[in-house]
């Protein structure tokens, strides 16, 4: 048992000591002010996301899910239509076209990205064509643990189907494919700022990004109950999913630390990557691709030995996590939409092996040199 003190899997105590002041100050402003929602520090963010992105507008709401939801109602997503996503990933992909009464249509994962495999979605979308039942109207490309899907492919499937092209950043705010930032891939960007993410407020909150003016002026809608130009003129169903002008004010000096911090990160992770080469499946980055490392995740040979590891950890005050345990398609709760999406539906092998094999680090960016030799001395001396 060591007698160090643990690592932190996230450490938000650091990162606050360097910005308590202006958080402080922005949030005492707002406490005067009284305008706690729609105030003027959510249209601050909001420009300074876009900015940040590279993109022409970013509409802030009250989730991750609900940048997904928003992002979806907008394109008209419902009952009939399929809804393509990665069975390896977060229960919020999965759950917001079943809300909306579409169909989830589970696509296995690349083994070494962990992302969507194009060739399981270009097959499962012809399933779907030849039966009939469905329409194919989406696609959700995730960029797990902050690696950027493949999106030249993704738009290119989507431009040839008449598919609305939709990116689960929650992860990887900050990270890049061929130069341009995500929130300028596909028809649009959903933001996570849960407060783990890469960007995090001390809540719920996230935002929805795009260079379409019309897409952002019908999110700002149904942000707000679908309301027009004056607040009691309704002109569609909308939801109650606003960013709370609190959780605006804390990620604004948050947003300023970003570009260090995403460097950190990628620090981190190259270290991680030499310390465990050859003892585990240490993660990639694919060409073009700038890594957000929003996590850090290894693959072990079995489900024994990461128990093996997990435990070894623990006992040097190591804190390990398994993002995730069980793939999409075996959630109780999308059993059956799975089994509706397509008749005989082909297995999903990577994404089960995953949930098996996979665990994840400490990752932040504020780890020092000798917490970063910690784990990578409990990691190899328990595989």
């Amino acid at each position: 048992m060591t007698t160090l003190p643990p690592i932190a899997l996230f450490d938000m105590k650091a990162q606050q000591a360097l910005i308590r002041a202006e958080i402080d100050r922005r949030l005492a402003s707002v406490l005067d002010s009284g305008r706690f929602i729609n105030g003027p520090e959510v249209q601050e963010l909001e420009q300074k996301l876009a900015e940040f992105a590279g993109c022409a507008h970013a509409v802030g709401v009250s989730s991750g899910t609900d940048a997904l939801q928003i992002a979806m109602m907008g394109a008209g997503i419902g009952r009939g239509d399929a809804v393509f996503l990665p069975a390896f990933t977060y229960t919020a992909t999965a759950e917001v076209p079943l809300v909306l009464g579409a169909t989830p249509i589970f696509v296995d994962v690349h083994p070494g990205t962990y992302n969507i495999d194009i060739d399981d979605l270009k097959r499962r979308i012809a399933l779907v064509e030849s039966e009939g039942r469905l329409r194919p109207a989406a696609i959700v490309g995730v960029d797990l643990f902050g690696l950027p899907a493949d999106w030249p492919a993704i738009e290119a499937i989507c431009a040839e189907k008449g598919m609305f092209a939709l990116d689960d950043a929650a992860q990887a705010f900050g990270a890049a494919l061929h130069g341009k930032r995500l929130g300028r891939w596909g028809h649009a960007t959903a933001l996570s700022f849960y407060p783990t993410k890469t960007l995090g407020c001390y809540g719920d909150g996230g935002a929805l990004l795009t260079d379409d003016a019309d897409r952002a002026e019908l999110w700002r809608s149904l942000r707000t109950h679908g309301e027009g130009k004056t607040r009691y003129e309704v002109e569609r169903t909308g939801m109650n999913g606003r960013l709370d002008t609190m959780q605006a004010a804390i990620l604004l000096p948050k947003l300023g630390l970003l570009g260090d911090e995403l460097a950190a990160r990628t620090r981190i992770a190259a270290a991680y990557n030499q310390g465990l080469a050859g003892k585990v499946q240490t993660p990639v980055t694919t060409e073009g691709a700038e890594h957000a490392w929003g996590l850090y995740s290894i693959l072990v040979e079995d489900e024994a030995a990461r128990a093996r590891v997990q435990e070894a950890c623990k006992a040097a005050g190591v804190p390990t996590a398994i993002y995730y345990p069980k793939s999409l398609h075996r959630q109780p709760a999308y059993a059956a939409a799975h089994a509706e999406g397509i008749s005989n539906a082909p297995e999903l092998p990577v994404a089960e092996m995953l949930c098996r094999r996979i665990m994840s680090l400490p990752m932040h960016p504020y780890l020092t040199e000798a917490e970063v030799a910690r784990v990578v001395a409990a990691v190899a001396g328990a595989v």
